[in-house]
């Protein structure tokens, strides 16, 4: 018999078999994807203590154990803000696919009694476990692909007016992501400047943000992150050179970075044919999931009798 208890420092050794194998993470969060697109990766003893400091700082953890063996585990954390949450570690250690059913429904109701409104999860395109998390509720609304280069020629930052995000930006940047994304996307990310908000991944630092401005209205939006592997995202509205000379500022500030990564979704080619062009290559593809939960009703109506309608 399983069952679903607090994490322990102790089940670092339960994530690893016999033979000394580590169960991969299949989460894949914006702050922790490599490069090489997660094939390869450190020591297997590295790699479960990773795994337990991923779950192990304060973020809401469900595991599903028979006697002193763990059969999977699920970690969620939030993202932006309470309502919106992403799943940051799944790891399955059983043939047995309905332990990461049961885990993923223990989640959502955990969630739900947080106040979660939705919850998050990005695998690799072809996880076995994308069918697994449909059947737990989770809607595939879009595709990525991880854009890294580890020699990218030095540049200078082209001659091109950029200013730092200020707090007044929020609705001129959803406006942004308004006109670029496409209808089916921001249904699930950002239907309202709150959802979208709220969506906002996490970067595992502190970004910097530059805005390019056309007319009074933000045209693009470049966020980076310098460190050994450097990252950076663009939303552009905007011509084709405004958006290679974005790239180059990008390049520009991140060449201390010995490599460099940038996630691209399958309805940005242009973005896609300006990276490929500026040395990049594709190195991962995945699929963004999303499950609404059901809020909680804690007052309930009473039903006047006199007035109710029967249904049949």
């Amino acid at each position: 018999m399983s069952e679903a208890r607090t994490v322990l420092p102790t089940d670092l050794v339960a994530l690893m078999s016999y033979d000394g194998r580590v169960f991969p993470n299949e989460a894949k969060s914006w702050d922790r994807l490599n490069p090489d697109g997660g094939r390869s990766g450190p020591h297997p003893l590295e790699t479960a203590i990773e795994q337990w400091f991923s779950f192990a700082t304060g973020k809401h953890t469900w595991v599903s154990v028979r006697g002193a063996t763990i059969r999977g585990l699920v970690s969620a954390r939030r993202r932006s803000k309470r309502s919106a949450w992403e799943v940051d570690c799944l790891i399955d250690a059983d043939e047995d696919k309905g332990v990461t059913l049961a885990l993923l429904g223990r989640m959502a109701a955990g969630l739900t009694k947080l106040g979660a409104e939705r919850v998050f999860l990005r695998l690799d395109a072809d996880s076995p476990l994308v069918d697994v998390v449909r059947r737990a509720g989770f809607f595939a609304y879009s595709d990525e692909t991880l854009y890294g280069a580890d020699d990218v020629a030095p540049t200078q930052a082209p001659e091109i007016s950029l200013r730092a995000r200020t707090k007044g930006d929020a609705y001129g940047l959803f406006q942004l992501y308004s006109r670029t994304m496409p209808a089916n996307i921001r249904a699930i990310e950002g239907a309202t400047l709150r959802e979208w908000q709220a969506a906002l991944e996490p970067w595992g630092g502190r970004p910097k943000d530059l805005l390019l401005e056309e007319n009074d209205i933000i045209a693009a939006w470049l966020r980076i992150l310098p460190g050994q592997r450097g990252r950076f995202s663009l939303l552009a509205h905007t011509e084709r050179t405004c958006l290679e000379a974005m790239i180059q500022v990008a390049l520009a500030r991140l060449a201390d970075s010995r490599s460099l990564q940038c996630l691209v979704p399958s309805c940005d080619p242009a973005l896609a044919q300006s990276l490929e062009q500026a040395g990049f290559t594709p190195a991962g593809g995945y699929v963004g999931l999303a499950k609404r939960l059901l809020k909680t009703n804690e007052r309930l109506t009473p039903e006047n009798v006199g007035t109710a309608v029967p249904i049949s």
